[in-house]
C-alpha cells in the first residue's frame, strides 16, 4: 500500500462525492446493452452518465426482483457495483476496499497481521500473482512456500494478476482455519493446505558480517520502518561496523515516506530524493531535510521483486551518489498510490503520481538497473534459505565493500 507525500486525505472531493451516489444505488453495474429473458422482454440502457447509470441500475433491480430465484442482497451489490466502477479504469493498483478490508489493511499496515504470511505482487507479463516471499517464522514459510511461486487457485477457485486483492482477501481468514493453495513452480503444480494464524511482522533483520560490514535487511516499508531502521543501524554502529550493506531483494514496497525517511539518513542536507508528477504533469520534488547520520559505504542489493518504495530507496542513493546497487534490475512499479479512508469506514487506493530518481530516469515498467549485475544461481534460487556462501550476490556485495576506503 502506498501513501503519498504527506498524506493528502480527501484532496478530491469530488472523487468522494461520486463514491457516495454510487454507494446509494441499490444493484451491480451494468456490464452490457441489452437484458433479455427468454426473448419475451428487453430494455435499453440510459447513455453512461451517473443519472443514465442510476436509471439503468433500477431497471436491472426490478428485473431481479420479478425473475431472480436467490437472495438478493444489496450490500453485496452496492460494494460490487463500486469495485467494478473503479475496476474499469484498467489500472491494477487502483482499488475500492470495503469497510472490513478497509480494517484488516490498516491492521496489516499497523504490523498485524492475520493470514499464512506471504508478500505478493502482479506479474504483469503473466498477468499472474507470484509470491514475493513468505514472512519469517509464517505458516507459509514452514509450508514450504518459495519467492516466485505462482498462486493460481485458493480454495480450489482460480485467480489471474488482475484478481490479486480478491485472491489476497480470500487468503485472510480468521487464525486457526486452513485454506489450500494451488501453486505453480516452474512448470510443477502443487497444493499447499495452511493453517492461518497471526504473524507477527517484523520490518527489519540485521547481522554483522565479516571485517565489520554490518547488514539490514528491509522486508518492507510498512508504518514504523524508518524508526525501526534507523534504530537497528545505530546499534550496528556501536557494534564498530565501518561499511554497511541494506538488503532490499524481495521487498514490494509500502509506504513511501518511509523509504524516504531512510533514504534521509543517507544523503546529504537538500539532495534531491525523489521527482513525482501529478495528473497535470506538474512536477514535485521531495528533497533530504537533515545532514546524513550513515556516512560510510553503502550497498544497496536488489532483484527483480524490488519494487515501488523499494526503487524509491535505490534510485534516491543510486543518483546521488551515496550506494552501490549490485543484485538484478528491480520489479519497475514507479507509480505511486495515495490511501483514502472514506466516511462509511470504506476505502479507495487510487494512483495520483509517476515518480522518478532525482537524475530524472523513468522507473516505471522499467526498472532500476544495478551498477553491479550479478543473478544467483537456478539452484540458489529454489532454496527458502541460502547460507552467506551460497549468496553469490551478498558475496559480491562483500567484495565491492572490500574494495572501497
Amino acid at each position: 500500500m502506498e501513501k503519498g507525500n504527506g498524506q493528502r486525505i480527501y484532496k478530491w472531493a469530488m472523487l468522494t462525492l461520486i463514491i457516495v451516489i454510487l454507494t446509494s444505488l441499490i444493484t451491480a453495474f451494468a456490464t452490457y446493452q441489452y437484458l433479455n429473458t427468454e426473448g419475451k422482454a428487453s430494455f435499453s440502457k440510459e447513455p453512461t452518465t451517473l443519472n443514465g447509470l442510476e436509471y439503468t441500475l433500477s431497471k436491472f433491480r426490478s428485473e431481479f426482483e420479478k425473475k431472480y430465484i436467490g437472495e438478493i442482497n444489496d450490500e453485496d451489490l452496492i460494494n460490487g457495483a463500486i469495485k467494478g466502477y473503479v475496476a474499469a479504469l484498467g489500472d491494477p493498483y487502483t482499488c475500492y476496499y470495503t469497510k472490513d478490508e478497509m480494517d484488516e489493511i490498516m491492521e496489516e499496515t499497523n504490523g498485524n497481521y492475520v493470514g499464512i504470511g506471504i508478500y505478493m505482487t502482479l506479474d504483469r507479463e503473466k498477468n499472474a500473482i507470484t509470491i514475493i516471499k513468505p514472512m519469517e517464522d509464517s505458516p507459509a514459510e514452514k509450508a514450504g512456500l518459495l519467492p516466485g511461486d505462482i498462486i493460481t487457485k485458493v480454495d480450489g477457485q482460480g485467480y489471474s494478476g488482475s484478481e490479486m486483492d480478491e485472491a489476497s482477501n480470500r487468503i485472510k481468514g480468521e487464525s486457526g482455519t486452513k485454506v489450500t493453495l494451488e501453486i505453480l513452480r516452474g512448470t510443477e503444480t502443487k497444493t499447499f493446505e495452511i493453517t492461518r494464524k497471526k504473524v507477527l511482522i517484523s520490518h527489519i533483520e540485521t547481522k554483522i558480517l565479516q571485517n565489520n560490514i554490518g547488514y539490514i535487511a528491509i522486508s518492507d516499508f510498512d508504518g514504523g520502518c524508518a524508526e525501526e531502521f534507523k534504530r537497528k543501524y545505530e546499534e550496528l554502529a556501536k557494534k564498530g561496523i565501518n561499511k554497511l550493506i541494506i538488503d532490499i531483494r524481495n521487498n514490494g514496497g509500502g509506504i513511501v515516506d518511509e523509504a524516504i525517511d531512510i533514504a534521509d539518513l543517507i544523503t546529504e542536507k537538500n539532495a534531491t530524493l525523489l521527482i513525482t508528477k501529478d495528473k497535470e504533469n506538474e512536477e514535485e520534488i521531495t528533497r533530504a531535510k537533515s545532514n546524513p547520520i550513515i556516512k560510510m559505504p553503502v550497498v544497496i542489493l536488489t532483484n527483480g521483486y524490488s519494487a515501488s518504495a523499494s526503487e524509491i530507496l535505490a534510485g534516491a542513493l543510486k543518483d546521488n551518489e551515496k550506494a552501490t546497487l549490485v543484485g538484478t534490475t528491480t520489479y519497475g512499479k514507479g507509480v505511486i498510490q495515495e490511501l483514502r479512508r472514506l466516511s462509511d469506514g470504506s476505502g479507495l487506493k487510487i494512483t495520483t503520481n509517476e515518480y522518478f530518481t532525482p537524475k530524472h530516469s523513468t522507473i516505471n515498467k522499467t526498472g532500476i538497473k544495478p551498477d553491479v549485475e550479478i543473478d544467483l544461481s537456478d539452484e540458489a534460487k529454489a532454496k527458502l534459505q541460502l547460507t552467506e556462501e551460497e549468496d553469490t550476490q551478498l558475496q559480491k556485495a562483500i567484495e565491492v565493500l572490500k574494495s572501497k576506503n
